[in-house]
C-alpha cells in the first residue's frame, strides 16, 4: 500500500522534515499515491505578483516566459517562482482517485475542478505550454498535477464561465477575510483597489462597512481608477504610489480628516508598500495584507520604528467558505461581473 502523510511530505525531497510549501523541491512524478487525487490540468492561473516578476524578469518576451515556468517546475517539481515565494492555483479535470479516499470525497473521475491549494506547493509537471494570457496571468498548459488528501477545491460552477471563475476563485481569500474583518461605519482603504482582488475587496467592504462606513480605494494612475470608479465600488477615490508611505499617508489623511483608516487592506503585486499600509492606518487600526509580494519583516519592523500599534494579518488564501463568497458576488453584482467577463473571461 503506497498511503502518504495527508499534507503531503511523502513528496518532499529537500529539505526533509517541512511541508511542501516551505520545500525547495519536491516529487512531481504522477504516479499517485493511495490518498492523493491526479488531476489533468489545462490552466495555470499564476499568483499577480509572482508572473508580474516573471513578466519583468522576461521583458515580457512570451518564449523567455515559457522557458523561466519550465525551468521553475523542472528545478522545483512545483510552480514555486524562487523570487516572490509565491504560485497561483489551477483548473483540471479529475483523472485518478486514489483508492483510500474513494468514498470519503464527493469528488468523481471527470469532475472539473478548481483547487484551492497555492502551486507553491502542488506537484507540477508541465508536458507542454499552449498559450500565454499575460495580460490576466493565465497560462494554458498540457500537464499533470497532485491534489494531497488534505488539499481543497472547488468544483467548477454551471453558471459562470471558466476562465471567470478560475480568476474570482484565484483571489477568493481576499474578499472573504475582508467580509470577516470589516464592521459596520469601518473606514476602509484597498491598496490596489483596481486590481482582481482589490475590486473584490472593495465590494465586500462597502457591503459590511454599510452606510454609516466609509470604503476609500487606492490605485496607481488616473486611469486604473476610472475602472472602480465608474462601477462605484467606493466613497473616496485616490491616486497615490503606493511605495510612497508618507505621501500615501498625507492623501488618506485628507480624506478621512486626519482619522485614518480602521482597516487597511493591501492588494498590491509590487514590493515596498508595507510602510504605506501601516502609516493610512489608525494607531489601533488593522491590516490585512493580501499582497505575496509583502515582506512581513519589513512590516513587523517598520510599524515598530514608526511606533504604530497596528493589528497586522498574514494573507491567508483560505478561509471557511472563501470560494463560495467569491463566486457570489459575480451573482449578486451584474456590474462587476460584466467588469470580470471583460477583462477575464
Amino acid at each position: 500500500m503506497r498511503k502518504g502523510c495527508a499534507f503531503g511530505t511523502h513528496r518532499v525531497i529537500e529539505p526533509k522534515g517541512v511541508l511542501p510549501q516551505p520545500a525547495t523541491k519536491i516529487d512531481n512524478n504522477m504516479e499517485i499515491y493511495d490518498n492523493e487525487i491526479l488531476i489533468d490540468v489545462q490552466t495555470l492561473n499564476i499568483d499577480s505578483a509572482s508572473f508580474t516578476q516573471i513578466k519583468e524578469e522576461a521583458k515580457g518576451d512570451i518564449d523567455k516566459i515559457k522557458e523561466i515556468m519550465q525551468d521553475i517546475v523542472a528545478t522545483r517539481g512545483k510552480h514555486q517562482n524562487p523570487v516572490t515565494g509565491s504560485g497561483g492555483m489551477l483548473i483540471g479535470t479529475i483523472e485518478k482517485i486514489g483508492q483510500d479516499l474513494e468514498g470519503k470525497t464527493d469528488l468523481k473521475v471527470g469532475d472539473k475542478i478548481a483547487t484551492l491549494v497555492s502551486l507553491s506547493l502542488t506537484p507540477l509537471r508541465i508536458d507542454a505550454i499552449k498559450e500565454i494570457r499575460k495580460d490576466i496571468d493565465q497560462v494554458d498548459i498540457e500537464g499533470k498535477a497532485i491534489l494531497f488528501e488534505s488539499g481543497i477545491y472547488a468544483v467548477m460552477p454551471k453558471d459562470l464561465p471558466e476562465n471567470l471563475a478560475l480568476s474570482v476563485l484565484d483571489v477568493a481569500g481576499a474578499p472573504a477575510q475582508t467580509a470577516k474583518l470589516v464592521k459596520p461605519s469601518d473606514t476602509v482603504l484597498v491598496i490596489g483597489g483596481a486590481g482582481k482582488s482589490g475590486m473584490l475587496c472593495l465590494y465586500e467592504a462597502k457591503k459590511r462597512a454599510g452606510i454609516t462606513g466609509k470604503v476609500i480605494c487606492l490605485t496607481h494612475s488616473e486611469s486604473s481608477i476610472q475602472r472602480p470608479k465608474n462601477a462605484g465600488l467606493a466613497d473616496e477615490y485616490v491616486v497615490a504610489d503606493a511605495t510612497d508611505a508618507v505621501g500615501v499617508m498625507n492623501k488618506i489623511s485628507e480624506v478621512t480628516n486626519g482619522e485614518m483608516a480602521d482597516v487597511v487592506i493591501n492588494c498590491v503585486n509590487v514590493p515596498n508598500t508595507e510602510m504605506s499600509s501601516i502609516l493610512a492606518a489608525k494607531d489601533d487600526g488593522l491590516i490585512y495584507f493580501f499582497s505575496m509580494a509583502t515582506n512581513f519583516t519589513k512590516a513587523a519592523l517598520g510599524a515598530e520604528g514608526v511606533g504604530r500599534d497596528t493589528t497586522m494579518i498574514v494573507g491567508n488564501g483560505y478561509t471557511k467558505g472563501h470560494g463560495e463568497i467569491a463566486l457570489q458576488v459575480m451573482r449578486e453584482s451584474q456590474t462587476l461581473r460584466k467588469i470580470y467577463e471583460e477583462l477575464y473571461a
